[in-house]
């Protein structure tokens, strides 16, 4: 899969990861009428999927502590609409491997 933002390729997996440290920017999040959410936006589409975040309403300490996790459930969001949308990852074979690779990787460092 090719990142949306720069030159970077990976499984889907290390993508996520890849966006989450190097584009964590991307997702924003805020409150409205009372309730949590965070948000993407495709930059291949426009495409925005925004989304509650239950357990944050109220809390304003909860974006805070729990940023990392939230960007990689959009970030993991987005990379599910790359793939449907967009056919980012024409061999799911390929994509499976890929993620063998990068997980071997991770593990080796």
């Amino acid at each position: 899969m090719n990142c949306p933002w720069c030159d970077t390729t990976a499984g889907p997996r290390a993508l996520q990861a890849h966006l989450c440290e190097r584009h964590g920017d991307r997702v924003g999040t805020g409150t409205r009428d009372g309730r949590t959410f965070y948000a993407t936006t495709c930059p291949q589409c426009g495409a925005r999927h925004e989304q509650t975040v239950r357990k944050g309403t109220g809390d304003p300490e909860f974006l805070v502590e729990f940023g990392t996790e939230i960007r990689m459930v959009a970030f993991d969001r987005l990379i599910h609409h790359l793939i449907a949308e967009h056919d980012q990852v024409a061999d799911r074979h390929a994509a499976d491997e890929q993620n063998k690779v990068d997980d071997r990787r991770e593990m080796e460092r």
